[in-house]
């Protein structure tokens, strides 16, 4: 039996939608109105955190007379790409580029995989010492990655790994790992076992299960991995340059301290540059914003 919508009850409809929105406006002016400072103050922290963002974009497209000068200016005049030339023309940048690629994407991909691997292990199955394992993951999280830096560069230096892509990415995979097992942890520890036990029946093997089952329920977790991971890789400044020996293995942070000589500092080209390098960040949060917050937040499955 099927039950028609006569034309009374959908205009009735459509009309009730717009007195929704308009209840749900109201709501929300009054909710304003009961919190002014909150929102005041809010609204002022917002301002606080955009504007050295707004003023860095404003000081890329000023001459280099206007930028050292005292005297404030919000909107640069004349408008200027210059730094912007003198940043991509600089040498170095197309090399320390690729360099920086093949180091983050190197770090994301092997982040992903180690923490998908060590927290299905440490969730899925059962041995001895996983939870010593766990005790000990939190106690490297929370030893400060400076303190590291001079032994870790000691054992690099007796095993060969300077200055070399392969040692920069085991670095950089060492410092974000414990955060990506933990992350990843609490999604393996939401799913049902009756999953995992359906999938044997059905003749499952654990890398089918692995690839077929926990994979794509886990996903949003490898999101927000592999974004702490691209943001780690993409900004350290201080690994890479103690790692690196050859200028010609340099990343980006470290070719923008080529602005600076002893002739003195070319803020124009390293403001400009700063903008270049802050590109990528923020194009792979565009794409992955999405599912960043319910990776970030989420930690079980829906049924």
């Amino acid at each position: 039996m099927t039950t028609a919508t006569t034309p009374a009850a959908a205009g009735a409809l459509s009309s009730a939608t717009p007195a929704a929105s308009a209840g749900a406006r109201t709501q929300r002016r009054r909710r304003r109105a009961k919190h002014p400072v909150a929102h005041t103050l809010l609204y002022a922290l917002c301002a606080i955190w955009v504007f050295p963002i707004y003023w860095m974009l404003n000081t890329s497209f000023k001459t280099p007379a206007d930028i050292e000068t005292t005297t404030p200016q919000f909107l640069p005049h004349p408008f200027s790409v210059v730094n912007y030339i003198d940043a991509l023309t600089k040498a170095g940048f197309v090399s320390s580029l690729l360099n920086s690629l093949i180091v983050t994407l190197g770090t994301v991909i092997v982040s992903i995989v180690l923490g998908f691997l060590a927290a299905a292990a440490l969730t899925r199955f059962r041995f001895a010492g996983r939870r010593a394992i766990l005790i000990a993951i939190i106690c490297v999280q929370m030893i400060p990655g400076t303190a590291l830096l001079i032994p870790l560069f000691l054992s690099f230096k007796s095993l060969g790994l300077l200055n070399s892509y392969f040692g920069l990415i085991l670095a950089y995979v060492a410092t974000v790992l414990p955060f990506s097992i933990w992350v990843l942890r609490s999604f393996f520890v939401g799913l049902p076992d009756e999953i995992e036990e359906a999938a044997k029946v059905d003749g499952a093997g654990t890398v089918r299960i692995l690839r077929s089952i926990y994979f794509p329920l886990v996903l949003p977790g490898l999101i927000s991995t592999s974004v702490f991971a691209f943001i780690n890789a993409w900004n350290d400044f201080i690994t890479a340059y103690v790692m690196l020996e050859n200028q010609s293995k340099y990343t980006l942070p470290v070719w923008l301290v080529s602005f600076s000589t002893n002739e003195g500092t070319d803020y124009g080209g390293l403001i400009a540059a700063s903008v270049l390098f802050s590109l990528p960040v923020v194009i792979f949060f565009m794409i992955v914003q999405r599912n960043l917050v319910t990776g970030m937040s989420a930690g079980a499955v829906k049924g």
